[in-house]
């Protein structure tokens, strides 16, 4: 990934993040956490990653999101200094749930700490 394309993702996150912190009225919507963006190449659509506060109201979330999605383009054209705003894409980010699943199979898999801190290795 070029450097421009970096900067675009991280401002596009910190963009979104507050614009659907401020000014989106939806109440399907929530509290959402902007983990990360990914621009195409082409800057014709971006994939925003998202994670809710609570997860059973993750499809609700992502229609308020998609809902959003033509105001929330809108607003970044007045503010990004680019020709062409992406088409949103909102995703659920499983990055966490797969980062537990590996801790919970290497718990089970590696011995377990010693408590006391006593070395049992003589």
């Amino acid at each position: 990934m070029s450097k421009r394309l970096a900067r675009l993702n991280e401002q596009l996150k910190r963009e979104l993040s507050e614009l659907i912190r401020t000014e989106v009225r939806d109440p399907r919507v929530g509290v959402v956490t902007i983990s990360g963006v990914e621009t195409a190449g082409d800057l014709g659509s971006a994939r925003v990653f998202v994670r809710a506060v609570e997860d059973e109201a993750l499809p609700e979330m992502l229609e308020g999101l998609r809902a959003a999605a033509p105001f929330l383009r809108s607003r970044l054209g007045r503010t990004l200094r680019i020709r062409h705003i992406p088409e949103l894409r909102f995703q659920v980010d499983r990055s966490l749930e797969g980062a537990r699943r590996i801790e919970e199979v290497l718990s089970q898999v590696l011995p377990a700490d010693d408590e006391d801190g006593e070395d049992t290795s003589e």
